[in-house]
């Protein structure tokens, strides 16, 4: 119908079949930010956060989303991840916060919503973290900038147009 695989031929939404696909080694790099007022990354670099570590928990909370992704987004299966990495660095030029996740997974589907969801879910414990400081942040640029494996081989993003995210 469409040409995505999500959907059957009447359109209608289903988890695809992987069986018959090959397993291969997987990776997946996704990439985001959260914009802070200078003051509010000033307490974030002091480690003075009312709720503790700023970018510990969210490095944690990142990891663990990626490893929940088919329990939040319908169609994704359930994945034996082999490898989850959050990163977080301050960017005083934004300034704020940029995040980036790589996943890896020996299997027979891409790990992308993995990576993708520990962005966001890292991204959102900055927020809240540091909320009572900063209601006006912004979580920006969220998006996937590598993919290897499987079928459709190699994704790269054109990284000189990222912007702020």
């Amino acid at each position: 119908m469409s040409g995505l695989s999500h959907l059957d031929a009447q359109g209608q939404a289903h988890m695809v079949d992987v069986g018959d696909k090959a397993e291969t080694s997987r990776t997946a790099i996704a990439e985001g930010c959260v914009v802070m007022q200078p003051q509010t990354l000033a307490i974030v670099r002091a480690g003075d956060a009312k709720k503790g570590d700023v970018l510990g928990t969210a490095r944690l909370a990142g990891i663990m989303a990626a490893k929940r992704s088919h329990e939040l987004i319908p169609l994704c299966h359930p994945l034996l991840i082999t490898k989850i990495a959050v990163d977080l660095a301050i960017d005083d030029a934004l300034p704020g916060i940029r995040v980036r996740a790589e996943v890896k997974v020996k299997g027979q589907t891409g790990v992308e919503m993995e990576a993708l969801t520990a962005v966001s879910v890292a991204c959102l414990t900055v927020y809240d973290m540091v909320k009572a400081a900063d209601r006006g942040m912004r979580i920006e640029g969220i998006r996937l900038i590598h993919k290897s494996g499987g079928k459709s081989g190699v994704f790269e993003a054109d990284v000189t147009a990222r912007g702020q995210g």
